[in-house]
Formats: C-alpha cells, structure tokens, sequence
C-alpha cells in the first residue's frame, strides 16, 4: 500500500497523511462493495502477498458483468 500512497503523493501533491487516508477510504470501500473473492485478491495486490491471482480476480469480475 506503501506504494499506492507515495504514488498519490507525487501525482497530487497531497501530504503523505491526506494521501493514506485517501487510499485507505478507497480500499476499504472496494472491499466492502466487492465480492469476497475478488477483494481478497485486491487485498494480496496492495500488500504485495504472493496470494495474488489475477486470472483469478479477472475470471470473477467478467462473470459479475454478464462475461461466459
């Protein structure tokens, strides 16, 4: 997540504390809104764990759009 908030930092000129609180409010709102699946892996992505499964994240969001 460390990266995520750096990046909004460079990008917005925002403080690194206006910066966490902002991706902190982001990702928990994805979490809670996301199907468990999917934000599990969202959550592997932003704290770099090797759980991540892309294909996996990908497969279950086409299929919450209408995607056979």
């Amino acid at each position: 997540m460390d990266q995520i908030i750096e990046l909004v930092v460079k990008k917005t000129g925002i403080s690194e504390t206006q910066a966490t609180t902002a991706v902190e409010t982001v990702f928990d709102f994805l979490k809670d809104r996301l199907p468990t699946p999917i934000s599990k892996n969202i959550e592997s992505l932003v704290e770099g764990t090797d759980n991540f499964d892309i294909d996996k994240g990908l497969d279950l969001l086409g299929g919450l759009l209408g995607k056979k």
